[in-house]
């Protein structure tokens, strides 16, 4: 089969010479010709995400034009108020994104869709922000996120800001099954499509809206105040989209002392001064603590290419020291509700949400706090529906994942590093009105609930189409051969998220959410120990969060449960 489709591009009249020159030159490579042609990229709620090159399985401007006659379908589907109403579409730094997004645009201009495409590159909340302010059906966002420079991707939103829902990526899905990804694809020319104004470009006027609701998510500008002489804040956008914006919204808050990393501000698809583009990764902010380091700065603050997740270093006695996705999250959580109690703008029925794979410290704190909290599937998609389902009945303040990923309030309804980073930047004032660090709070919220948590996330990568059957064989061998006993300690209960069963003792209970292939293990001492395939990335994400009395308890626990879990790797 996969050879039959290779051979169907070789003939393609629609191919580039380039393109054909790459297909040629892999003719006796079996093994890649398989791995390009084996089956079309999954298309999923997050929409697309691969390596860039030619194939059905790599990310081109041919599989950008079937994705996006796909989309356009769907819209067409919905009736002319939505063709009308048209799509948003914008592009991070990488290699080809902006080819990738005049191409989505030319598509969906052929189809009738009014399109508006941003001037440059612009970050994912921007892209959130401005369909729901311009009441558009939809939009696209060329980006793969903090992936490594060889990737490229595919996200594609619905008209309430967020990701796709599974109803729609499944029609979409079922669309691109439907239509031959050179034969069925209508387009036209872009400059042409400009001048007949299907297509418009969206620039300054935008990005003015998108920073006022930025900066009208400040709760204590008066702490930025205080400090502003002293507060110095080092800033990397790791070469994306942030550096318009990031530094901007830090500045226009009142801090004065706002330093970028000169060489990180200029836009790079190969990523080429950072080890990786991930403000998870540590590795990456190098420069950053050289500048630091030599300004004495307080804040290191980083976001990924398309500035939807944030990563953070903080200067604690001689050195910096990185605050994890999930202390971030609770430190942000707390701020917001203690600043907010303070500014009397703390709504009677306040809600977070966090993904069922974040620290249940968030939990433990809101509560602690009279604040409701509610658990998702990981992916903010699943955040936003849950706030449209809570309606008027519950205000949400905040949700995040231990990914990096945080979501001020609902006015962006994806992962938002802009508005973040500037929140991160007012919280680190506040602690310094203080003479604390963002490291002391997080032991002021341990000694508050008198508990220790700890948590490691480990990717178990498994790469290649090799790599996608040991997913699902890892995944099936857990659910169907479960362990009794991880890391010395007895399983005492089972969480199976796909079916939405809990099974202790041999008793089944329903549970929600449901429905996504997750599972879970409670240990003897509470300890969760949670496996998921990534549907972005070929790897296996386990989430190990536990908690005790005291740090030592804590540590080893999650030490035995990371060599459960390595083991695990090699068993694959």
């Amino acid at each position: 089969m996969y050879r039959a489709e290779y051979e169907k591009w070789r003939s393609a009249p629609v191919l580039s010479a380039a393109e054909q020159m790459e297909l040629a030159a892999i003719a006796g490579d079996e093994k890649e010709i398989e791995e390009r042609f084996f089956g079309p990229l999954a298309f999923g709620t997050a929409g697309l995400r691969g390596i860039m090159g030619v194939g059905l399985a790599r990310m081109n401007v041919h599989v950008i034009r079937h994705a996006t006659q796909a989309f356009a379908q769907v819209i067409l589907d919905e009736g002319q108020g939505a063709a009308d109403a048209g799509v948003i579409l914008c592009y991070d730094c990488r290699h080809q994104s902006d080819v990738f997004a005049k191409e989505a645009a030319a598509v969906m201009a052929a189809n009738g869709i009014r399109v508006r495409l941003f001037d440059g590159m612009r970050p994912t909340p921007q892209l959130s922000f401005a369909i729901r302010y311009y009441g558009a059906t939809g939009g696209v966002n060329i980006t793969a996120s903090h992936n490594p420079p060889a990737y490229n991707g595919y996200k594609v939103y619905w008209s309430d800001g967020a990701q796709l829902p599974p109803r729609h990526a499944a029609m979409i899905a079922e669309q691109m099954a439907q239509t031959d990804i050179f034969a069925d694809i209508q387009t036209m020319d872009f400059d042409e499509a400009v001048v007949q104004g299907r297509i418009t470009l969206l620039g300054e006027e935008t990005d003015e809206l998108f920073l006022a609701r930025v900066l009208e998510q400040s709760v204590d500008n008066g702490s930025v105040a205080q400090v502003a002489d002293r507060l110095k804040v080092v800033y990397t956008p790791f070469h994306g989209t942030g550096a318009t914006f990031v530094p901007e919204a830090i500045r226009r808050l009142g801090v004065k002392h706002v330093l970028p990393v000169a060489a990180q501000m200029v836009p790079d698809g190969d990523f080429s001064t950072v080890v990786s583009p991930n403000p998870e990764d540590p590795a990456g902010f190098a420069l950053s603590l050289d500048l630091a380091r030599a300004e004495n700065a307080d804040v290191i603050i980083g976001t990924d290419p398309d500035a939807d997740r944030v990563g953070c270093l903080v200067r604690h006695g001689d050195d910096y020291q990185m605050i994890s996705g999930n202390q971030m999250g609770v430190l942000l959580l707390g701020y917001l509700i203690t600043a907010k109690k303070a500014a009397g703008t703390l709504p009677a029925n306040a809600a977070t949400i966090k993904s069922i794979v974040t620290t249940e410290m968030a939990r433990d704190l809101a509560e602690r706090h009279g604040v409701a909290v509610y658990d998702t599937f990981t992916g903010f998609k699943f955040m936003a529906e849950k706030i449209i389902e809570l309606g008027g009945s519950k205000q949400v303040i905040f949700s995040y994942e231990e990914s990096y990923g945080y979501m001020i309030g609902d006015f962006i309804r994806d992962k938002d590093g802009v508005t973040t980073s500037m929140l991160i930047a007012e919280m680190a004032a506040w602690y310094k009105t203080r003479d604390m660090t963002l490291v002391d709070g997080v032991e002021e919220y341990y000694r508050e609930l008198g508990t220790y948590y700890g948590e490691e996330t480990l990717n178990l990568v498994m790469p290649g189409l090799d790599g996608m059957k040991n997913m699902a064989r890892l995944m099936e061998t857990l659910r169907t051969d479960p362990p009794t006993e991880i890391g010395g300690q007895a399983v005492a209960a089972r969480w199976d998220y796909l079916i939405g069963k809990r099974i202790a003792d041999g008793v089944e209970t329903d549970i929600a959410p449901s429905g996504s292939n997750v599972l879970g293990f409670t240990l003897a001492d509470g300890t969760n120990f949670m496996v998921r395939p990534s549907g972005t990335e070929p790897k296996v994400k386990v989430y190990i969060l536990a908690k005790a009395e005291d740090r030592g308890t804590c540590e080893r626990t999650i030490a035995r449960c990371v060599e459960y879990a390595e083991r695990l790797a090699d068993s694959k």
